[in-house]
């Protein structure tokens, strides 16, 4: 288990990316008790939630393509789009060089622990599908 405060601080070092190469900025951050935590990047177009249910241990990347603003139902496969199901399409598209360039750029980071090694993962599949997404 992690406290809330500790998962929010872990994902911010993680995703910063978001803010410096994606131009994202924090739109909200939860932290519900022991048992929820969600950190949450956006801009005008859509949303990327960072979530992780403590005592379910189910940790998720969701981006939400807003629609007029507001965030989608979660249940519309078309405006929410969960990173784990990304994940398989984009390492179809994605070419060797680019994987390469994005371990290196998260070398620098070691994860300690189940969950910080899981904030990782995502971090760095999320940051190239969006370098995919924008190139």
């Amino acid at each position: 288990m992690i406290e809330g405060k500790n998962f929010i601080e872990i994902a911010k070092e993680y995703y910063s990316f978001l803010t410096t190469e994606f131009n994202l900025v924090i739109v909200n951050e939860k932290i519900r008790g022991n048992y929820f935590y969600d950190l949450q990047y956006g801009d005008s177009e859509e949303v990327v939630s960072i979530n992780y249910e403590n005592i379910e241990d189910y940790f998720q990347v969701i981006i939400f393509k807003l629609q007029n603003g507001q965030m989608p139902d979660y249940d519309d496969k078309t405006k929410t789009l969960h990173l784990n199901k990304l994940s398989h399409v984009l390492f179809s598209k994605v070419t060797k060089n680019k994987i390469k360039l994005n371990n290196e750029f998260f070398n620098k980071i070691q994860a300690k622990g189940e969950i910080q090694r899981k904030l990782l993962k995502a971090a760095k599949e999320l940051r190239l599908y969006l370098f995919t997404r924008y190139s």
